[in-house]
C-alpha cells in the first residue's frame, strides 16, 4: 500500500551516491557518523513512491508503474548494493581481479538507482503549474523560451539510441542549463552536471501502454512534470554554485 513519504524516507531510499550529485531531494542512507562507525559505504534500499501506483493514470498505467518500481528499480538497488559489497570484499582481500566488472556494475546500477529516485519525484498526478520565476528565467536564458525547451527536450529524449534517458541538467561552470541524452543510465554525461529533470525511455517505462510509441509517451510525460520539484533542484544547484 503506497502512502505519502517524508523527506527523510526519500533521503534514506535514494542512496549515498546522490550526495555527490548535490541533489536536494535525495541523499545518503546513513549519517556520516553511522557510515564511519560501520566502516562501509552505506546500503541503499528501494524508496517508496510519493503517490499510489494508479496516481499517474491515464498517462502511465498502474501495471507499468508497479512493475517499473518493484522489479526494475528494485533490481538496480540490488545490483548497486552487490557492487558495493563486492568492492568492499576486494579491498579487504587485496584481490582486484574483477575490478573492471564491479566498477562497471557500480556505475550502471548506481546511476539507475539515482535516476529512478529522481524520476518518481519529478512526476506528479495531473502535473502542476509551470516553472517558477527563477527556473523559467534560467530556461529562457539557456533555450530561448519554455516552448523551445520543451521541443528540444522531447526531441532529444525521443531520439535516445537504444535504452536510456532524457535529462535536463545544470552545468555549474557557465551556470546554464543543458539537455543531455543518457544511454543506459551512465553513458554520454558531462562530468560535474547536476540532473534536474529526467525522463526514462527504457521500454519498460512505457511499453505496456504505448508499445513502440516512445514519442507519444514522452509527450505525455511533459504533462506530468512536477515543476515545483524541478524548481527546488535548480535552486539548490544554483545556490551551490554561489557558495
Amino acid at each position: 500500500m503506497n502512502h505519502p513519504i517524508s523527506r527523510r524516507e526519500l533521503m534514506v531510499g535514494a542512496g549515498a551516491t546522490a550526495v555527490t550529485l548535490g541533489l536536494a531531494s535525495v541523499a545518503g542512507t546513513a549519517s556520516a557518523a553511522e557510515i564511519k562507525a560501520a566502516g562501509v559505504a552505506g546500503e541503499c534500499r528501494l524508496p517508496p513512491l510519493p503517490y499510489a501506483y494508479d496516481a499517474l493514470e491515464p498517462f502511465i498505467d498502474k501495471e507499468t508503474l508497479t512493475l517499473h518500481h518493484e522489479k526494475h528499480h528494485a533490481g538496480y538497488v540490488k545490483g548497486f548494493n552487490e557492487a558495493l559489497d563486492a568492492l568492499a570484499m576486494a579491498r579487504g582481500a587485496g584481490d582486484y581481479s574483477m575490478i573492471k566488472h564491479w566498477s562497471r556494475e557500480l556505475a550502471f546500477h548506481g546511476s539507475g538507482h539515482v535516476l529512478h529516485s529522481l524520476y518518481w519525484t519529478n512526476m506528479a498526478p495531473k502535473g502542476g503549474p509551470g516553472p517558477d520565476e527563477n527556473l523559467l528565467k534560467a530556461i529562457n536564458q539557456s533555450f530561448g523560451d519554455l516552448d523551445r525547451f520543451k521541443s528540444q527536450f522531447e526531441a532529444a529524449t525521443g531520439a535516445v539510441e537504444g535504452s536510456g534517458w532524457g535529462v535536463l541538467v545544470f552545468e555549474p561552470y557557465r551556470g546554464y542549463l543543458l539537455i543531455l541524452q543518457a544511454e543506459k543510465h551512465q553513458d554520454l554525461t558531462i562530468w560535474g552536471v547536476i540532473p534536474l529533470l529526467v525522463c526514462d525511455v527504457w521500454e519498460h517505462a512505457y511499453y505496456l501502454k504505448y508499445q513502440n510509441g516512445r514519442k507519444k509517451y514522452v509527450e505525455s510525460f511533459m504533462d506530468m512534470i512536477n515543476w515545483a520539484e524541478v524548481g527546488k533542484r535548480y535552486a539548490h544547484a544554483a545556490n551551490m554554485m554561489r557558495k
